[in-house]
């Protein structure tokens, strides 16, 4: 997982880092989750905006920073 504090966004890679073809953005009264898939169709990772209000402090403290 990787979070960057100036846009206050965390990613979630699920296969190590690599192309993403397209991006779904989701948003409801939780906050906004986008999905990234490949271009096999295959979930390859998923980001979090406003992650200081939607994940729990000690994922972000432990995440890798890149801000």
């Amino acid at each position: 997982m990787t979070y960057d504090g100036m846009a206050d966004a965390a990613s979630f890679y699920l296969v190590p880092i690599g192309e993403v073809d397209v991006t779904v953005p989701g948003e409801d009264e939780a906050g906004s989750v986008n999905l990234d898939f490949n271009r096999n169709g295959e979930l390859v990772g998923i980001e979090v905006l406003s992650a200081r209000r939607s994940l729990p402090a000690e994922f972000l403290k432990d995440a890798e920073r890149i801000d």
